[in-house]
């Protein structure tokens, strides 16, 4: 069996191509210059019907609209932000742009926000939250949502990782004030680089579309109630965190493909999964009752072997062509929290790191075969058979 490619992102779909000739033509990059129907401006309309929401904006990246978002909340500086200690550093880092002060709860062994710490952590003067769907998978939403709701507490939803994901009949990045995904590479959809904000709240998108860097008047090209801009106008600082229309003329036609792509990713996830579940030491959480994940990546902790034995076997396997990254075991990950050195007062999370010490990521593009799926999964047994053949062969009930 043959070792695919699991680090080339997804092919950009070749009805982008005629798009791009013309703005390469016309060197019409910049999305204000059109008077209407600039690519970045179609597509802000056709992300917010595709997921059901009033306005969108496309920016830079999602680390962008996660800071525009935190901004648009008109949080005072210093103001408390409620985050996962599982996330990618990119989180904490938009909450110190934004002046404010990250507070990290607990995440448990399926990679999900430990309600228990979250609902005592959320008592300490928070002024709004981040629910990162780290990786693609959900929390519990619902009651997520209903201790926000009963504080009146702003929830923002990192949906970088979970774009195509749905939760209980509702899209994942609609049920917070407001939802922020990621076009980068390793994403469902590939513009290399970007991000975009959804939101039914008109007076939100208004203070970041003008603080995205709609400078003097650009704004009224936005189809959004203008009412809201004259009150916001020159108001706020610009921070020029626009999307370009060759980004957008790269993304638009992939939209289509989401569909496809996400039951393909999936359904390898799933097979996978399945494997992995049934072999020795390696465990893949569940998802939970209601959510229908979009992964293209699978992760899993791995059981009953020591730090060194883990990280014997993630060597292993990366001799054998197949990247495992163990999310604890690096000077320099940045989804471990104890990184994040520009967090003051950075707490110590004991659930949070025994998880990451042993959590496994691997990248699973929706485009494999069977037999690629396959492949990889028997790199990954037989990784750890050579490491553990010494132990019993039997799985532990």
């Amino acid at each position: 069996m043959t070792l695919p490619d699991m680090h080339t992102a997804e092919p950009i779909p070749e009805a982008a191509r005629s798009e791009i000739d013309r703005l390469l033509q016309t060197g019409d990059l910049f999305r204000y210059t059109a008077a209407a129907d600039a690519p970045v401006s179609l597509l802000e309309s056709e992300f917010a019907q595709m997921m059901g929401s009033r306005y969108a904006l496309a920016v830079s990246s999602c680390s962008a609209a996660l800071f525009l978002s935190l901004k648009s909340l008109g949080l005072t500086p210093g103001a408390r932000v409620l985050i996962p200690g599982f996330t990618f550093a990119a989180v904490p880092s938009s909450v110190v742009h934004a002046e404010c002060v990250p507070v990290l709860c607990e995440v448990g062994e399926n990679y999900r926000i430990d309600l228990t710490d979250f609902e005592a952590r959320l008592k300490d003067n928070i002024s709004a939250v981040i629910i990162s769907h780290m990786r693609g998978h959900t929390s519990d939403m619902g009651a997520i949502m209903a201790l926000c709701d009963a504080a009146d507490i702003p929830v923002i939803e990192d949906a970088a990782h979970s774009l195509g994901t749905v939760w209980r009949g509702r899209k994942i990045g609609t049920i917070g004030r407001v939802g922020c995904f990621s076009f980068q590479s390793y994403k469902m959809v590939n513009a290399g680089e970007g991000g975009i904000l959804i939101t039914d709240d008109a007076d939100l998108v208004a203070r970041a579309i003008i603080m995205s860097g709609a400078y003097e008047h650009n704004w009224k090209k936005h189809p959004v109630l203008h009412d809201a801009f004259a009150r916001w106008q020159n108001q706020l600082p610009l921070y020029n965190l626009r999307l370009n229309n060759l980004s957008a003329a790269l993304i638009r036609p992939q939209l289509d493909a989401l569909p496809q792509r996400v039951a393909d990713g999936r359904r390898n996830h799933d097979y996978v999964a399945a494997r992995l579940n049934a072999a020795r030491y390696f465990d893949v959480p569940d998802p939970l009752p209601g959510e229908e994940r979009a992964p293209d990546s699978i992760q899993f902790n791995i059981q009953e072997l020591s730090d060194a034995e883990i990280r014997a076997f993630a060597t292993a396997a990366d001799a054998a062509g197949v990247k495992v990254q163990v999310f604890g075991q690096s000077t320099d990950n940045a989804r471990a929290f104890w990184n994040w050195k520009f967090v003051p007062d950075l707490p110590e999370l004991p659930k949070t790191r025994s998880m990451l010490m042993r959590a496994c990521d691997v990248r699973l593009p929706v485009r494999l075969t069977r037999d690629e799926l396959d492949a990889v999964t028997s790199v990954l047994i037989s990784a750890m058979k050579s490491v553990t053949s010494s132990q019993p062969a039997s799985k532990v009930a």
